[in-house]
């Protein structure tokens, strides 16, 4: 069983930055690409970016203040977010494409999501 479990939402003032983790654990051969999205109230949810073994991929609204970075060792991925602004305000999730076995297909899976509430 493959879980993703994202962390560190919260609410923080206008201004401020913070650093969501999302972490997979269970039966793991190797995680692929992994990415972010959010999901704002009453929006569909939509790419913030996404990493892979060539690099980092951002949608053109999180270029500036978002920052994708990965621990591969450790099937973690982190998501750097400055100078906070209302708009923000979402529920954050992960996803990644998990091998379970050498000779298995990848599969997507989703954490279940961080909400991050920006509000002064």
């Amino acid at each position: 069983q493959v879980r993703l479990v994202e962390s560190g939402g919260g609410v923080v003032q206008p201004g401020e930055s913070l650093t969501l983790s999302c972490e997979a654990s269970g039966t793991i051969w190797s995680v692929g690409q992994m990415g972010w999205y959010r999901q704002a109230p009453g929006k569909e949810r939509v790419l913030v970016g996404y990493i892979t073994h060539s690099g980092t991929h951002y949608s053109d609204s999180a270029k500036d203040r978002f920052r994708i970075t990965r621990r591969r060792a450790e099937n973690t991925m982190y998501l750097q977010i400055d100078n906070l602004q209302p708009d923000d305000t979402a529920i954050y999730y992960c996803n990644g494409m998990v091998w379970v076995t050498e000779r298995s297909s990848a599969r997507e899976y989703w954490g279940q999501g961080t909400q991050v509430t920006v509000s002064s």
